[in-house]
């Protein structure tokens, strides 16, 4: 059965006399809370307990033994020493102005009436929130002192992932990813795109290179969709001129590195150009500033919470995009002094870093597009360069010197895509068959692009690990929770 009671957020509570002005909950209020136990002190007939909502927000409520009704202080006293911190409490109290520097509500606290918990935690937890809560900073400086703060291990936060999710930098950190989302969604919305889902059981393999996961398909072998990309191109043929898509992407890679993945959220895009790949190129810049501008003003609160634990600086841009082209890009880093042989191979992870950093230093931006990619490294869908078949018609882009997305023009020219299929030495099954047919009845010239998600959260953040930007993150060794 339901109650009558209304309950309120701690961020609506104020200890100002014009809180009523504000439309915030005032002093002499008397208001009913949830929340989870922060901490909580008791001491003789005194108890000093901090609430938390929504991981940011805080409010300190008291209790102090009452004279005049010694029984019922003595029982509330004995409840309030057997609740445990991050257990979840209904509470009711009546607001008053006070000074409370160690919390986010800072000029009033709770006189506790009543106390009720709804899920009480063990009393070990495997870590303390506020243990996950410490800088690396922080944690180193304290240990040598005469109370060091413990370090907590990577897998044992991701062993209790939900636990490691309830300090606020980490739970901000979720929240931004929900904001990328939406903000990814607007632009391509507001550029005439259309959200599409498409199957993530397919019968082969949708990239060349890239390992795939398998299962039983009734009697047949079936793969978990590496993208969408065959389908976000039948998508075009299917006179859908402007498609998105944001969906799990399954790489059966045995990468134990700071930035892959075995399962991550692709964010991807195709559309029909007229004349030129650069239209895609200009949709995605649009698309990628709408989103840096509104995270720095529409979830300011998030990006000050992370950074208190997370040091980073917004990341830099140009208002027009900002494209290397691949001979270009071979020059700055033979002056860096890589020895780039016969310039057609992929860059290793340090020639990308050294590469950031030169245009960061020539353009002034932490984001920026290569161009050109030789053909021998790029998929078979990939358009090559009509001047030069040695390159292609294909980009990464790039934040801080690290790949967060990789597109191109799409071969749509069933003849020359079977040909490079035949090339490249990938057999053709019935996915590529389907997949051809679609051009073979006639399809708009396009191109596209793929994102993942964590990556562009984890380098926007300058996050030490991409595991920190996924809320339960797959890797080889990693399955469960």
């Amino acid at each position: 059965s339901r109650s009558a009671r209304q309950f309120v957020n701690v961020a609506d509570i104020s200890g100002d006399d014009s809180a009523a002005a504000t439309k915030k909950h005032g002093p002499g209020e008397k208001v009913w809370l949830r929340g989870r136990v922060s901490s909580i002190r008791v001491k003789g007939g005194s108890c000093f307990l901090v609430l938390r909502q929504n991981s940011f927000d805080t409010i300190q409520a008291c209790f102090f033994k009452d004279k005049e009704n010694p029984d019922f202080s003595a029982k509330m006293i004995k409840y309030l020493k057997s609740l445990t911190t991050e257990s979840v409490v209904d509470m009711e109290g009546i607001i008053s102005p006070a000074d409370v520097r160690s919390c986010s509500i800072q000029n009033a606290e709770l006189a506790i009436t009543r106390i009720h918990a709804v899920s009480k935690a063990d009393a070990m937890l495997p870590f303390l929130v506020e243990d996950a809560a410490r800088s690396e900073k922080e944690v180193e400086e304290s240990q040598n002192t005469d109370r060091p703060f413990p370090r907590l291990g990577q897998e044992l936060r991701l062993d209790h992932r939900w636990l490691d999710l309830r300090a606020p930098a980490n739970n901000a950190i979720m929240r931004i990813q929900s904001a990328v989302c939406q903000l990814f969604r607007e632009s391509l919305y507001e550029q005439g795109f259309v959200e599409i889902h498409t199957p993530k059981l397919i019968a082969g393999e949708s990239e060349s290179g890239a390992g795939v996961f398998t299962t039983d398909y009734f009697g047949t072998t079936a793969c978990l969709a590496q993208s969408p990309q065959l389908y976000k191109q039948m998508a075009i043929s299917s006179d859908l001129e402007r498609v998105f898509e944001i969906g799990p992407v399954f790489r059966a890679e045995n990468s134990h590195t700071r930035r892959h993945l075995c399962e991550f959220t692709g964010l991807d895009l195709e559309m029909a150009i007229h004349e030129h790949y650069m239209e895609t190129l200009e949709v995605v810049h649009k698309m990628f500033k709408h989103i840096f501008e509104n995270l720095e003003t529409r979830y300011k609160r998030e990006l000050e919470v992370i950074r208190t634990q997370y040091d980073s600086e917004p990341v830099a841009f140009t208002d027009e995009p900002c494209v290397l082209h691949w001979p270009e890009a071979m020059e700055i880093l033979t002056e860096e002094g890589f020895d780039m042989g016969d310039r057609l191979g992929d860059l290793t992870g340090a020639q990308e870093l050294a590469l950031g950093a030169a245009v960061k230093k020539k353009y002034g931006t932490d984001f920026f597009m290569l161009d050109k990619y030789p053909s021998d490294i790029r998929p078979f869908y990939t358009m090559p360069d009509p001047t030069d078949d040695r390159y292609s018609n294909s980009y990464d882009m790039f934040i801080r010197g690290q790949e967060i997305c990789s597109g191109a023009q799409r071969c749509h020219d069933p003849e020359l895509v079977t040909k490079i299929i035949e090339t490249k030495g990938i057999e053709m099954g019935d996915g590529l068959k389907t997949y051809i047919e679609s051009f073979r009845h006639g399809v708009s010239p396009h191109a596209g692009a793929g994102i993942g998600l964590e990556r562009v959260v984890f380098l926007y953040l300058g996050l030490d690990n991409v595991r920190k930007a996924s809320m339960f993150p797959r890797d080889p060794n990693r399955c469960t929770p």
